[in-house]
Formats: C-alpha cells, sequence, structure tokens
C-alpha cells in the first residue's frame, strides 16, 4: 500500500529565513486548525511532526474517502524533495522550455549541481538549447517532480491539497515561489 507524501517547497528561503518562515506557518495552520502546534511522532521516518487538527478538511479537495493518517514534517534545512521511486524523465529549462532528456550524460550534469546545490546551496545547471546557466531550484521536471529548497512543508498521508490551499500557503511564505511535489513511497 505504502505512504504518500505532498510537499509544498518553498523556492526562494534562504537557509536564515527557513525556520522564521516555517514558524509563521505552522502558526498559521495552528490558528486555522490544520495542524496542530505540538509536535508528536506522527510521520513516517522522523521523530516528531504536527498531526492534523480538527480542520485539517480546509487544506484538501473534496473529494476525500479518508482523513489523514499522518501529519505535517517540517525541513529547515536545504533538502531535495523527490516523488518518491520514480524519477523525470526530463528536465524543463524555465527559460526556453525546452525539455532536455535525462539520459546518463544528463543525469551526471544535473547530479553534479544537485550535490554542489546541497553542499554550498546555490548551484546551476546549463541548458543544452538556449545556453542558460539556470539555477537548479529554477528547473522543472516531468512526470515525477523534484524540488529544492530550505524550506519543505510534508504532508503525510493526507488527501489530495487543493490548489487553493498551497496558494496561501505561498502568501504566508512571503509570496515565495513554491513547488508541488506528490509521490508515494
Amino acid at each position: 500500500m505504502g505512504d504518500r507524501l505532498q510537499a509544498i517547497v518553498d523556492l526562494d528561503a534562504t537557509g536564515a529565513q527557513a525556520r522564521r518562515l516555517a514558524d509563521r506557518v505552522v502558526e498559521w495552520l495552528a490558528a486555522e486548525g490544520i495542524v496542530l502546534a505540538e509536535r508528536t511522532p506522527c510521520v513516517p521516518g522522523r521523530p516528531l511532526g504536527h498531526p492534523p487538527g480538527p480542520h485539517w478538511h480546509r487544506a484538501v479537495t473534496d473529494d476525500w474517502d479518508w482523513p489523514p493518517s499522518d501529519g505535517l514534517a517540517v525541513h529547515t534545512v536545504r533538502t531535495g524533495f523527490t516523488s518518491g521511486a520514480d524519477m523525470p524523465g526530463a528536465a524543463l529549462c524555465p527559460r526556453c522550455g525546452a525539455a532536455t532528456a535525462l539520459d546518463d550524460a544528463a543525469w551526471r550534469r544535473f547530479g553534479d549541481a544537485m550535490r554542489t546545490w546541497h553542499d554550498e546551496g546555490t548551484a546551476s545547471a546549463g541548458c543544452p538549447a538556449c545556453g542558460t546557466a539556470v539555477p537548479l531550484p529554477d528547473w522543472t521536471w516531468d512526470e515525477a517532480p523534484l524540488a529544492f529548497g530550505s524550506l519543505g512543508l510534508e504532508f503525510w498521508n493526507w488527501p489530495e491539497l487543493t490548489p487553493e490551499f498551497r496558494a496561501r500557503t505561498a502568501e504566508v511564505l512571503d509570496g515565495h515561489r513554491t513547488a508541488y511535489v506528490w509521490g508515494k513511497l
């Protein structure tokens, strides 16, 4: 059966901003009753997270058949978020829109950029179509999403989050660009 995850990743937050912004989002979510402020052992693979609150349904689509069975994990360090076991087939350049097939050579290039980003906090990968060096968090990915950020909100085993909820979360994050990553482990 597996565990479902959905993450809202702040693509603009710096490491210095991540904790402050995370606290603001959790305060807002707790005030709305979407999650509880206290932390409990309620997320897979993490010691503590925020359990669903009494109004968790305000964050999800209307066509759910089940309530959340786990909680919210908040990440405030540089993290690469993935959809689980699946990996994308192409990287999409945000400058020219060209798709770069992720063959072995492209994966090596993007893998090098991912390691540099993780270690140093910034990295770019060049687009073979337009020649632009694009910051790693700006790339988008087909089919199986990836996102890179210093702040991520991972909802475990929740019904689908609504686009409106994701947009409100971005507003609380000072209007930062966000990515939505979903998957199953």
